[in-house]
């Protein structure tokens, strides 16, 4: 069974969900910079856990097809 989005759909979604990880981990590491870069690095857990889910993401979309049985 074929999925329902095509392959240039999936790789366009990976790219924005890649551009909005990249921007939005980099104002908060400029958020944490200006205001307290002598406490905690917090932007730390924003790039480690959302950069999990990217990675699983990247998987998804450049992961071989599984075959299919047919019985």
């Amino acid at each position: 069974m074929k999925s329902a989005k095509s392959e240039s759909a999936r790789i366009w979604g990976l790219r924005f969900h890649l551009l909005f990880y990249v921007l939005s981990n980099l104002a908060q590491v400029i958020v944490w910079w200006v205001y307290n870069p002598d406490h905690f690095f917090w932007p730390l857990w924003s790039i480690v856990f959302w950069g999990i889910g990217l990675a699983f993401h990247f998987w998804g979309v450049y992961s071989p097809p599984k075959s299919r049985i047919e019985y």
